[in-house]
């Protein structure tokens, strides 16, 4: 033992006394330049021809690097940073929505009203089965409960009509979403979108996102008819369904197809044998349409009989000015808050429903992209400060937050929407890297920070960054259309700061992932480098 100790001294004796350069030599590789790394990145011919825009600073706004900076991208779903940033500052965190149901005609004591009894829309974005507050992947139980029903707030709010004693309406059960006007679709937002979820019409009258769950499944032997299954199981498209089961191991291939304005879904093609059910989110038409029709099969359900149809009630646009005249006016005081309604004396409130707050709804919205819960935070704004919901009332009250009170240059951003899946969204990167600095400095700084999807751990980030260094180090808005993708948020480098950054990126290579791959290199050598 003491042989060992005494050769263990002499061997650090003689580390000791090795040349400076001998010491050194297993020292991390000092990293190049940001720059040269940029450079060589953006050479890549996978990428090359792409237009690339990057902006670095520090948390207090100090430039680091920047290449493009002050050129205009489509910020894809980078929008809802804005949108939200400017909700959570303007209408508070703690907002909520109330959906009631009235009934508007003459009652003849409790049990039959000659009238209508109306679903009157508040703009919630969370009448469905989505569990709020959310909850970080970690901490959700495993196996995940049964989802739940994504009508249940309709339900319970149908068990308060039944509790009133109401037994016969002799008029319509109405869906008003007249809260806001009837523009289901902001300018550009292409055709194909208008069939799927993520593309569904905006509503002050919001059901279950907007969507239908369309599941697919095989049949149990090849040449079957496949199976079909809706979520929520309300009848309101037209289906023309002809999925035929395949050979075990053939190629899957579902279809489904909608024209714009029609209720005729059409399914068709072929699903093997062996294969996981394919599903889908489509889009309903019309929500209030839809939401009408729902309670009006509830209430039927619960014994009360109803002599006329469900329908909608939509208050139509009466903008003549256009987006562009109406967002670019200025708002005197952003403060200010527009005079709700007087209550109507004649009608009775049968039943309600509070919203869960605007920052739960937040959160949600940033981490999955949520976009017609963007849309929604837009046109509140529009009734809160301006008394117009409208898109472009909207979009007047962001444009004058982020100018007057966050000090973007106004000729750094347009936007057509609220949740960038408009084509004419413009914006620039060191317009993205100032709304990040500033919310830096606001009282909501934290609960907006917490919005943003983590990398390798959860929202739109849950599968890029899913190791060390950057895992749980990202904190980042994504954003993807078409042939535009963007990532701005913040980033936790090697030497322990915190910076800003944005990157953007358009024209790239149609249905590839290069750049986005790229874009992952940049972030790492933004980390690497600060």
């Amino acid at each position: 033992m003491k042989l060992v100790n005494c050769c263990a001294v002499a061997v650090l004796l003689g580390t000791m006394c090795l040349p400076a350069v001998a010491r050194t030599h297993h020292r991390k590789h000092k990293p190049k330049p940001l720059k040269v790394q940029v450079a060589t990145l953006l050479k890549d011919p996978a990428v090359s021809r792409a237009h690339w825009g990057i902006y670095v600073t520090r948390m207090d706004g100090k430039p680091i690097y920047a290449m493009n900076e002050a050129q205009l991208f489509q910020p894809a779903s980078n929008n809802k940073m804005f949108t939200t940033a400017t909700a959570l500052a303007l209408l508070g965190p703690d907002t909520t929505y109330e959906t009631k149901i009235v009934g508007k005609g003459v009652f003849n004591g409790p049990s039959k009203l000659g009238g209508n009894v109306v679903l009157v829309g508040a703009g919630d974005a969370n009448l469905s089965g989505r569990t709020l507050p959310y909850v970080e992947p970690a901490d959700r139980p495993t196996p995940a409960p049964p989802a739940p029903d994504p009508l249940r707030y309709l339900e319970q709010m149908a068990d308060q009509v039944a509790a009133t004693g109401l037994k016969v309406v002799n008029g319509d059960v109405v869906g008003d979403d007249t809260l806001f006007p009837w523009e289901p679709y902001a300018e550009d937002w292409t055709i194909d979108d208008a069939v799927w979820g993520y593309g569904a019409p905006v509503s002050a009258l919001t059901i279950n996102d907007n969507q239908i769950k369309v599941t697919v499944a095989p049949g149990d032997t090849e040449g079957k008819p496949a199976t079909l299954t809706l979520s929520p199981a309300v009848s309101y498209y037209k289906i023309d369904f002809s999925v035929t089961t395949g050979a075990a191991k053939s190629a899957s291939s579902v279809q489904m197809e909608r024209m714009p304005g029609s209720k005729d879904l059409r399914i068709y093609g072929s699903i093997a044998v062996d294969a996981e059910p394919d599903v889908e989110e489509v889009a309903i038409q019309d929500p209030a349409e839809y939401a009408a029709l729902a309670l009006k099969a509830m209430l039927e359900a619960r014994g009360i009989e109803v002599t006329g149809k469900a329908r909608a009630e939509h208050r139509l646009s009466t903008d003549t000015q256009g987006l562009l005249a109406v967002s670019s006016q200025p708002v005197a005081d952003l403060t200010q808050r527009a005079t709700a309604p007087a209550a109507n004396p004649a009608e009775k409130l049968l039943a309600s429903h509070t919203s869960p707050t605007l920052e739960e709804n937040m959160v949600v919205t940033n981490k999955v992209s949520q976009n017609l819960h963007a849309e929604l935070f837009l046109h509140h704004l529009g009734v809160a400060v301006l008394g117009d919901g409208s898109i472009a009332g909207g979009a007047r009250v962001v444009r004058a937050f982020l100018t007057a009170s966050v000090g973007i240059d106004p000729d750094d951003f347009i936007f057509f929407d609220g949740s960038g899946l408009s084509g004419h969204d413009l914006v620039t990167p060191r317009a993205a890297a100032k709304l990040l600095q500033f919310a830096t400095t606001q009282p909501w700084f934290a609960g907006w920070k917490r919005s943003l999807p983590i990398g390798g751990e959860d929202g739109t980030l849950a599968e890029r960054f899913p190791k060390p260094p950057l895992k749980d180090h990202l904190f980042a808005k994504t954003g993807t259309l078409g042939e535009a993708r963007a990532l701005s948020g913040y980033l936790e480098c090697a030497s322990g700061k915190t910076v800003i950054f944005s990157i953007m990126v358009g024209n790239h290579t149609p249905r590839t992932h290069d750049d986005r791959d790229t874009m992952d290199k940049i972030v790492a050598a933004i980390a690497e480098t600060n």
